[in-house]
């Protein structure tokens, strides 16, 4: 069986970082280590933010101190004045190792996350070191003024971090499957927030190393460090807003409104779909709030809906009951764009929002292919492409065909 393309993208990546760490370790234990007091300093820095990085949610660096330590010693040329002797080889090779270490209570957590991050970590650094390693050692920089040289350094780990953003977004497009222009924007957009703290971390630690030593790296590391920690905090209220979501939106299951798994079914696929379409990771947010609470509008009913199956209501009484929604969602205090998708989900097509458009069509696949019988989402599909008066967005139809031809579902028609 041919591998998928997505597959194989994910099988060169973690050839090249493999065939790059065998050559470098391989390489540095045949020569031996230069300056070992200065890789010992900088595999300890790298060590340590391997250790402290984030898990769970969604980031875009897991350990922003490690990458910084990394960087900075694929950037280091001069230690207290005097210069070093380490190349490429040993820069791979110093970071494989102290990143090994720090991942090792992460390696139980499954080889996926873990191998990706360790693939991304030695290629990204590789190519920062290539690109500065052997023109200093040819002292191609010697006659680079203070100003002048911070300027090199900046704009080495900017390409870098481009090149970062590159192979994140590939490596989550080998894992999910999710369109690789969409990520690679999001990636993008993520280097203005914790990728230029990470970029401007390890050109301050190659510069302050060069003038004072080793002691700089303590204490040029401690604001990375605790913008780690207020990260960790925000990401924790993040996820406890997010489960609190959850539990209202499991309100109408409870109450017996809506089938179990409902909301968290329309929620799932409606980011998928999102993605497909490009939308950003804000965006997104909004998408999965809004559609996790776009049931609960039925509470303030006093009959409920057979089934919750709003799709097959007089389109009146779904606007009704979608306006009813947004008035719930405005009193939780969550944020007033859920509210409006929530509102106008039952609105004409082409003047709803993105957001709205989607979860009416994803409400209305999920409720026709949970009712259909064998063949369901076939046939729900279907109906949904031949709906009369543009009730559904035809390009979220297709984008929703898309995600479910790549769920291993044969549908007719999915490009």
């Amino acid at each position: 069986m041919t591998a998928r393309p997505s597959q194989s993208i994910l099988r060169l990546i973690h050839a090249c970082a493999g065939l790059l760490a065998a050559g470098s370790l391989t390489a540095t234990l045949w020569t031996g280590l230069e300056e070992p007091g200065i890789a010992l300093a900088f595999g300890v820095l790298i060590t340590v933010g391997e250790l402290s990085r984030w898990t769970g949610a969604r980031v875009r660096e897991a350990a922003p101190l490690g990458a910084a330590g990394a960087l900075s010693y694929a950037l280091l040329g001069e230690d207290a004045g005097q210069a070093t002797h380490h190349g490429v080889l040993q820069v791979v090779t110093v970071v494989l190792a102290a990143s090994l270490l720090g991942c090792v209570p992460y390696i139980g957590r499954g080889p996926g996350p873990t191998l990706d991050h360790l693939a991304r970590r030695l290629l990204t650094v590789g190519f920062a070191a290539v690109c500065f390693q052997p023109l200093y050692n040819q002292g191609t920089f010697s006659g680079w003024g203070g100003h002048a040289y911070a300027l090199l350094l900046l704009a080495l780990l900017a390409l870098t971090a481009l090149c970062d953003a590159a192979l994140a977004a590939a490596l989550a497009h080998a894992r999910t499957r999710w369109p690789f222009g969409p990520l690679l924007r999001d990636e993008l957009r993520a280097l203005l927030g914790i990728g230029s703290a990470v970029c401007a971390t390890g050109a301050v630690m190659a510069l302050a190393v060069a003038v004072v030593g080793l002691w700089a790296l303590p204490v040029f590391s401690l604001p990375l460090l605790l913008t780690q920690v207020s990260f960790r905090r925000y990401a924790a209220v993040r996820a406890t807003y997010r489960q609190t979501i959850a539990s209202l939106a499991r309100a109408t299951e409870v109450a017996g409104y809506t089938p179990a798994g409902h909301a968290r079914r329309v929620a799932a696929l409606s980011q998928a779909v999102g993605r497909d379409l490009g939308l950003t990771e804000p965006e997104l947010i909004v998408l999965e709030y809004a559609a996790l609470m776009h049931d609960i509008g039925q509470l303030s009913l006093v009959d409920p809906v057979p089934a919750g199956a709003t799709a097959q209501l007089p389109v009146a009484e779904q606007r009704r009951i979608a306006l009813l929604g947004g008035a719930v969602v405005r009193q939780t205090g969550v944020d007033a764009a859920v509210a409006v998708v929530v509102e106008r989900q039952a609105d004409p097509c082409g003047e709803q929002p993105v957001a709205a458009r989607i979860v009416r069509a994803v409400n209305a696949y999920e409720e026709k292919a949970r009712d259909a019988g064998p063949g369901g989402p076939l046939k729900a599909l279907e109906e949904l492409r031949l709906a009369t008066g543009g009730e559904y967005a035809p390009e979220v139809v297709e984008a929703l065909a898309r995600v479910l031809a790549r769920d291993c579902l044969t549908l007719p028609g999915a490009g």
